[in-house]
């Protein structure tokens, strides 16, 4: 399948409620949080800490999805605490329901 067929997922993690956040993207969710959550999917997320998946969203195709995490990457925080909030409003770990 080519690039243009495939989706992929925009998402964020938390280090706990309401505070520090990532915003990535990746085309198989599962296996970058299990990265995230033993310090090898990025070293901003490792150096702070960041270990809960607390929203994402799937999104076809990968060109938009990129582009969708572009854009979540220049929203203020409040804007992606709001977000968060809206379908995770106890902030719970997601990557339990992934596996």
């Amino acid at each position: 399948m080519d690039r243009e067929g495939r989706g992929g997922w925009v998402y964020i993690m938390a280090d706990r409620y309401r505070g520090a956040l990532y915003v990535g993207v990746t085309s198989h969710l599962a296996a970058r949080i299990a990265r995230h959550r033993d310090g090898t999917g990025s070293d901003y997320c490792a150096q702070r800490g960041l270990h809960r998946l607390v929203w994402a969203e799937c999104t076809k195709p990968i060109d938009l999805c990129i582009a969708h995490e572009k854009r979540l990457k220049r929203w203020h925080r409040a804007w992606k605490i709001e977000l968060v909030e809206k379908s995770n409003p106890d902030w719970d770990d997601l990557y339990e329901m992934l596996i």
